[in-house]
Formats: C-alpha cells, sequence, structure tokens
C-alpha cells in the first residue's frame, strides 16, 4: 500500500466530520487502532464499541479517558439482534470487525463460528437496514477466498451477505461494502507474538508449519487507513483488497530470532500453505487500481447502476487480464528479513 494522498485523506476527514460511528468486536486489535486512529486524526461525534467483554472495555476506557466525551460502550453480541438495533440508534457509520477467527478453533467449534460469523453478519445488515445506517464496511480475510477451513468458509458466506445487502436497501441510503486483506503483523493470534514469548522464554527452536509457507502482510495502522480509505470510495457491493507485501515464514523466523533453527513441525487444521485475495474465478470481476483492486459483485442491484471501474472519489482502474490470481505466492512484492526485522523490532512504549 503507498501513503495515502493529501486529496484521499481530505475526503477521510469529510467523511468522517461529525459522524456517529458503531463498530463492532471494538476491544480487538484492529477495533482499538481504529478508534485511535479516528479520535486522533480526525474529528468524527462520536465512536461506540461494542463488544462482549466488558474488562477489555474498562481497559480500553482508561487507555482513552481524554476522549470521553466522544466514546462510548456498549456491551452485547452480534449474536443478539434485538441488542445491537438498540446499539445502533443515530449511527452513521458501521464497521463490523467482530468475529470469531482462530481457524483450528473454528474447525472444532463450527456452530460457534457459524452462529456470530454468518448469524451476526445477517444481523448487522438487517439492523442497519431498520436504522437506516447510511455507509457499513464489513472486514473479511484472505482465507474467505478459495476457502478451505471452516473459518473462511463462514467468512465467505458473511461477504456474499453484505453485498447482497444492497439489494435489501431500496430507496434507502444504506450502502455495504467489503474489505479483504491478508495477516496483521502482531496483532492478536497471529504468529509474531506467539514467536517472540518463545524467544523470551529461551526457546531453542522455533516452530515452523511448512517451509514453504508464504502469508499476505499488513501492519495494523495501514488495515485501518485502507478500512477509512474504502469507506469514502465505495458506491456499495464492492470488495475492496489492498495491494499487500508477502512474506516467507522462515523468513519471519529467520528476522525475529537469526541465531535459532527453525523445525518444521506440519500445517495446522484447515491451514493452506499459501492464500489467496482474488481468486482466479473472479478475474473476470476484478478490477486493477494503481494501491488496490476491486472486485465487483456478481449480482445486480435494484435501482443502482455503478460503474466499479471508477471509485466514487473519481479513481479509474481497469479489469484484469482472464486468468488473474492475487496470490502470496506469485506476489511481486516480498519483504526482505531485513525489512521484517525493522517492521518487528521492539521499540520502547511498542507492543506487538
Amino acid at each position: 500500500m503507498g501513503s495515502i494522498q493529501p486529496q484521499l485523506w481530505e475526503c477521510m476527514q469529510t467523511e468522517l466530520a461529525d459522524k456517529t460511528i458503531l463498530i463492532t468486536g471494538g476491544t480487538g486489535s484492529f477495533g482499538k487502532c481504529f478508534v485511535k486512529t479516528v479520535l486522533t486524526r480526525f474529528n468524527p461525534r462520536k465512536i461506540i464499541v461494542y463488544s462482549r467483554d466488558e474488562l477489555k472495555q474498562f481497559e480500553m476506557q482508561q487507555q482513552f479517558s481524554a476522549y470521553q466525551h466522544k466514546l462510548r460502550f456498549f456491551i452485547g453480541d452480534v449474536r443478539d439482534k434485538d441488542r445491537l438495533y438498540l446499539a445502533l440508534r443515530d449511527v452513521d457509520i458501521v464497521v463490523h470487525a467482530a468475529a470469531l477467527k482462530q481457524v483450528p478453533a473454528a474447525e472444532y467449534n463450527p456452530l460457534e463460528c457459524i452462529k456470530t460469523n454468518i448469524i451476526g453478519a445477517e444481523n448487522v445488515i438487517e439492523n442497519c437496514l431498520l436504522r437506516s445506517v447510511s455507509k457499513v464496511i464489513a472486514l473479511s480475510t484472505d482465507k474467505a477466498a478459495n476457502p478451505i477451513n471452516l473459518y473462511g468458509a463462514t467468512k465467505l458466506c458473511s461477504d456474499k451477505l453484505f453485498v447482497a445487502g444492497n439489494n435489501l436497501s431500496g430507496d434507502k441510503p444504506v450502502r455495504f461494502s467489503v474489505v479483504r486483506y491478508g495477516n496483521v503483523a502482531g496483532s492478536r493470534g497471529s504468529v509474531v507474538p506467539f514467536f517472540k514469548r518463545l524467544i523470551a522464554e529461551g526457546a531453542t527452536e522455533l516452530p515452523i508449519t511448512d517451509a514453504e509457507m508464504t502469508r499476505f502482510w499488513i501492519t495494523l495502522d495501514e488495515g485501518v487507513l485502507f478500512v477509512l480509505a474504502s469507506l469514502t470510495r465505495m458506491h456499495g457491493g464492492e470488495t475492496f483488497v489492498p495491494k499487500i507485501p508477502s512474506i516467507r515464514i522462515t523468513d519471519l523466523a529467520s528476522a525475529l530470532a537469526p541465531q535459532l533453527p527453525q523445525k518444521v513441525i506440519g500445517i495446522r487444521p484447515g491451514e493452506k500453505i499459501h492464500e489467496i485475495m482474488c481468486p482466479r474465478d473472479d478475474s473476470l470481476h476484478t478490477v486493477e487500481f494503481d494501491d488496490f483492486f476491486i472486485i465487483k459483485p456478481t449480482i445486480s442491484f435494484n435501482l443502482r447502476h455503478y460503474d466499479y471501474t471508477k471509485t466514487r472519489l473519481g479513481e479509474v482502474g481497469h479489469l484484469v487480464k482472464p486468468g488473474f490470481e492475487y496470490n502470496s505466492k506469485t506476489n511481486p512484492h516480498f519483504l526482505t528479513i531485513d525489512e521484517l526485522r525493522v517492521l518487528h523490532e521492539d521499540k520502547p512504549g511498542a507492543r506487538a
């Protein structure tokens, strides 16, 4: 991803000015970074953090005490449709980040994953329609592209529900879009905190699932800014995919602990060797821009005919060639070991 251009930044400022924003799953890694970014760099009327963990909400209240006049906390679960409806009163923008994300946990607890990631998504959509929310962005994952695990399958289903939501809004102003990106460096559950913990505990080797494994890589700050940019660009119905680098898992281990040998332990249930963000089968619907892709909806929306080769800001893209695939293995941009070391080095006051 390139840096935010001044014109886009100005449009983002206008988009968020004096708006009430609700974020589901707002106490997670993305949510905390999102709240910090919007409160410190933009001028919203209010941010509502909707989540089910009261301890994490309490900790966030302490962290953002200087912004208590603009921050509200709402305990609730996306599975609870009535509670969500109450939380959405007078909300202008929704960012849907709540999900069960752990691949092995989803394989062992499939119905729980379905209840949150699919039923919860439908609850968000229906309540946003009832409350006439202006814009909704749902966070997706590279695992939703050609999914082989339950988590990815539920997120693909969620993506389809949000896209189809545009057909339900009729003459209401509600618009739904999706943002899909890869592994978030240093987020809860990512391999970086796991490796760092092993190193701190004096591990004599680092476990590697597969020596060939690659992943798309994005920082929390980049993910938040891409979501906000997509919110500004969206017509409704698009799936936004950023152009981001890939990493080799062996390079990541070498960057964090060059002195430690690596031991291949095999992939976990439902895991891929490489990830995809724009599948080959979607190439007929994929539009390339300078710093991102848009996957156009495969359905048409009643009363709406958007030209998805142009964003709402006038940025112009072009359809990719048939058979194009955006794959972490064939991605032209890989982070080097030195770049990974700089990205993940511990700085005073920093948290992975």
